[in-house]
């Protein structure tokens, strides 16, 4: 498939290091607001709707994680970045991972936020995304909100968690499908050894989606890497644990200047 355009924005400084933050599945790139701020202050972040997303553009067809990737690639192009830090959670993570294992030379750092290599069972994902198809992302959104924060914090900040409902219900129906059948059949874990990019792994220990084992098989099978594990957090960890995230992805990529 043919890679697309995807909305971006950029903060910080124009001659910063530039760190490109690849959302979640149902995200925008909202999702990165409580950290941008202060990665902004030394780097120049370019977050982004992934296709099917936000203000991106939902293709027909089916979707596979080189096609995000795809995407990926063709946003660096755009920006005219040869080789960039690239953040991502979630979905993003599976996807800066796969960009990273394809084409290292772009890839200056890695850091993967509440991901994994192969999320199964892949029927689980098929039938999420025949529910989407039927009823819209407004259909799955509460449910799925309800893993991206702990308890503690969905109790806390009810106005977040109907944000968040609102973010993912805003999700083109196909769109939003097509990436949960890319996951379906996703398997990155032949590519974890491929993965030369300095990487951090960094997990929510209350994380219900990709709990911490699945963040240690990435930092295990990429040679150098590291896991953070950050409590209490669940999936959106950024969220949670804003500080903590913003202070080990600068540390990271501080000590891998492109």
């Amino acid at each position: 498939m043919t890679a697309v355009v995807v909305h971006h924005t950029a903060q910080g400084p124009t001659d910063a290091p530039v760190l490109v933050l690849a959302g979640s599945l149902g995200s925008t790139h909202r999702m990165w607001d409580p950290v941008v701020p202060v990665l902004a202050e030394h780097l120049r972040v370019v977050t982004y709707d992934a296709r099917g997303h936000g203000l991106s553009p939902a293709p027909t067809g089916p979707y596979a994680i080189d096609d995000l990737a795809d995407d990926l690639v063709l946003l660096l192009d755009t920006l005219g970045v040869a080789r960039a830090h690239l953040g991502g959670l979630s979905l993003g993570g599976m996807t800066a991972m796969r960009l990273a294992a394809r084409t290292p030379g772009r890839v200056g750092s890695l850091t993967v936020l509440c991901t994994s290599a192969r999320l199964g069972p892949a029927q689980g994902w098929l039938d999420r995304a025949a529910a989407v198809r039927a009823g819209g992302a407004a259909s799955v959104a509460p449910a799925i909100v309800e893993r991206w924060l702990t308890p503690a914090a969905a109790q806390q900040d009810p106005a977040l968690v109907a944000a968040l409902v609102a973010m993912v219900s805003s999700s083109s129906a196909h769109g939003y499908a097509a990436c949960c059948e890319a996951i379906a059949e996703m398997d990155l874990r032949p590519d974890l050894a491929s993965i030369t990019a300095p990487t951090l792994a960094i997990a929510g220990g209350q994380d219900p989606a990709t709990p911490p084992e699945h963040l240690r098989l990435i930092a295990e099978g990429i040679e150098g890497a590291r896991l953070e594990v950050l409590s209490p957090a669940a999936h959106i960890a950024v969220h949670e644990q804003p500080a903590a995230v913003a202070r080990l992805v600068l540390d990271h990529v501080a000590a891998h200047p492109v």
